[in-house]
C-alpha cells in the first residue's frame, strides 16, 4: 500500500488500523467473514474502470468484451453451484436484489408477507423504515412464543386471509432450518408468488448443509459474502420465465453501470464454491456453531429457539437487565465483535435491543474447531455475566489475541482450489 500511504495518509492509516483489528480480534458477526487473496485481487482489479451497463453481448459501452467474459463466468457458476435456470449477478447489494425482485412482480400498494424483523427477519422483508415497507402493503409473521421457531400452519393461515402477491421467505437472524418446501406449497395454495432471501445461508446450500429454495421458489436472491465468502454484493437467481422481468428490474430499473471489479471477484468466488473443499468447509461453520451454542447453554445463557442449526446463534436478554448493547459493547473491549439484535418478546429499541447474534463463518475461515469454540464460549459467558469488569475484558482480551496470532488470515501453504486461508 505504499501509494496509498504516499498519496493519502489519513486513510492508509484507517486501513491498517483496521488490519490490525481484524487480525487480533475475533469477528464473529454472523454476516462477516474474509475472502481469499484471489477474491480481494479480483475486487481491486482495473475492472474498476469499465463501464458496463447492459448485459453480456448487449452492451450500452464499446470495449466490453473482458467484462462480458467475467460476467458470463460468474452467470454460469451461480447457476451451476445453485442448480438455477437463470441468473443476475449485477446487483450492489442484497437489499437491491430483493429490490429487483419484489418490482418483477409488484407495484406500489401491492400487499407483501414477510417475517418480522424483531423475529429474524430483515429490514427489506417490510419494515416500515425500508422501502419494502414505504411502499407495499405489509404482513408480517413470525416465530411461535413457544420454541422460537417458525409455525407453518400460521404462516399458512395468514397467507390465506391476506392473500398477498408475494411471500417472502428467509430471515437475516434465525438459527434454525427453514423449510423452503413448506413455503412453495404456502405460496401455491395462496395463489402468491415466492421471494427467498437466502442470504445468510447460502454457503450452507451451496455445501449441503441447508435445504435449496431453489426448487420451491421463483426468485431468490442471496448476498454474494456472509457464508458464500465472496465479495460484498447480492445476486438473483430465477426461473427461466421471470429471467427477462428480473434483468429489466435490475438494469435500468433500479440500477445503473455494474462493478465489474465486484462481478469479477464474485466469479472467483463462484468458482471457489464449486470446490470440493467448500462443503467441509460450510460443515465446519455448523458445527462450530453448534459447540458453542452448547457451550453457552451449559453456562446458563438463554438462547432463542434453545440451539441452532446454522452458523448463527441467538442470544436472548429478554425479561433481564442486560441490554444488547452492553453486552456488544463489552464484548468488543474484549477483542469479540459480536452484534445487539432485536429478539422474538423484544420490549426495548433497535438500537439497544434484547438480543445478540453470534456467527462462526469467519472463525471458521481462519481455521478454528470445536476446541476454540470451547474456550470462545466461556469468555462470551463470561463477560456477560459481568459486562462492566474491565480487568476481565482486559484479561479477555488478552487471551483472544494470543488465540489469533495462532490462526493468522492468510498461509502461503494454503492448498489450491479454494481460498488461500487457514485450513479453509
Amino acid at each position: 500500500m505504499d501509494d496509498l500511504r504516499r498519496c493519502d495518509p489519513q486513510v492508509h492509516r484507517a486501513v491498517a488500523h483496521e488490519t490490525e483489528r481484524q487480525l487480533a480480534h475475533l469477528e464473529m458477526i454472523a454476516s462477516e467473514n474474509f475472502v481469499s487473496p484471489a477474491v480481494r485481487e479480483a475486487t481491486g482489479s482495473v475492472f474498476t474502470h469499465k463501464y458496463a451497463e447492459g448485459l453480456p453481448g448487449r452492451r450500452y459501452y464499446g470495449g466490453c468484451e473482458h467484462a462480458d467474459q467475467v460476467e458470463e463466468l460468474a452467470r454460469t457458476r451461480a447457476t451451476t453451484l445453485f442448480a438455477a435456470d437463470h441468473a443476475n449477478v449485477q446487483p450492489h447489494s442484497g437489499a437491491q436484489a430483493n429490490m429487483a425482485g419484489y418490482f418483477a412482480f409488484l407495484s406500489p400498494g401491492d400487499r407483501i408477507l414477510g417475517m418480522n424483523l424483531s423475529h429474524g427477519g430483515h429490514l427489506t422483508h417490510g419494515s416500515p423504515v425500508n422501502f419494502s415497507g414505504r411502499y407495499f402493503d405489509v404482513t408480517s409473521y413470525g416465530v411461535s412464543e413457544s420454541d422460537g421457531r417458525l409455525d407453518y400452519d400460521a404462516i399458512r393461515d395468514a397467507a390465506l386471509r391476506t392473500r398477498p402477491k408475494v411471500i417472502v421467505a428467509g430471515a437475516s437472524a434465525y438459527p434454525r432450518i427453514i423449510d423452503f418446501a413448506a413455503f412453495g406449497e404456502i405460496a401455491r395454495e395462496a395463489g402468491a408468488a415466492l421471494l427467498v432471501d437466502m442470504a445468510h445461508v447460502a454457503g450452507l446450500v451451496a455445501g449441503g448443509h441447508h435445504p435449496t429454495p431453489v426448487p420451491h421458489a421463483d426468485v431468490v436472491t442471496t448476498t454474494t459474502h456472509k457464508t458464500l465468502r465472496g465479495p460484498r454484493g447480492g445476486l438473483v437467481l430465477c426461473r427461466q420465465e421471470h429471467a427477462a422481468a428480473i434483468d429489466k428490474m435490475v438494469f435500468p430499473c433500479i440500477q445503473g453501470g455494474p462493478l465489474v471489479h465486484v462481478i469479477a471477484a464474485k466469479a472467483v468466488a463462484l468458482g471457489e464454491a464449486l470446490s470440493p473443499g467448500f462443503a467441509e468447509y460450510g460443515r465446519r461453520v455448523v458445527e462450530n456453531a453448534r459447540v458453542l451454542a452448547d457451550v453457552l447453554l451449559e453456562r446458563g445463557v438463554r438462547l432463542v429457539s434453545g440451539g441452532t442449526d446454522t452458523h448463527l446463534v441467538l442470544v436472548d436478554f429478554v425479561g433481564g437487565d442486560l441490554t444488547g448493547k452492553q453486552a456488544e459493547e463489552a464484548l468488543g473491549r474484549a477483542g469479540i465483535a459480536v452484534n445487539k439484535n432485536t429478539v422474538p418478546g423484544e420490549t426495548r429499541s433497535p438500537f439497544v435491543t434484547s438480543g445478540l447474534r453470534i456467527g462462526t463463518p469467519a472463525v471458521t475461515t481462519r481455521g478454528m474447531g470445536p476446541g476454540e469454540m470451547r474456550r470462545i464460549g466461556g469468555w462470551i459467558a463470561d463477560v456477560v455475566e459481568d459486562v462492566e469488569n474491565e480487568d476481565l475484558a482486559a484479561r479477555v482480551r488478552r487471551e483472544v489475541e494470543e488465540l489469533c496470532r495462532g490462526f493468522p488470515l492468510y498461509r502461503p501453504d494454503s492448498p489450491p482450489g479454494g481460498p488461500d486461508l487457514a485450513e479453509a
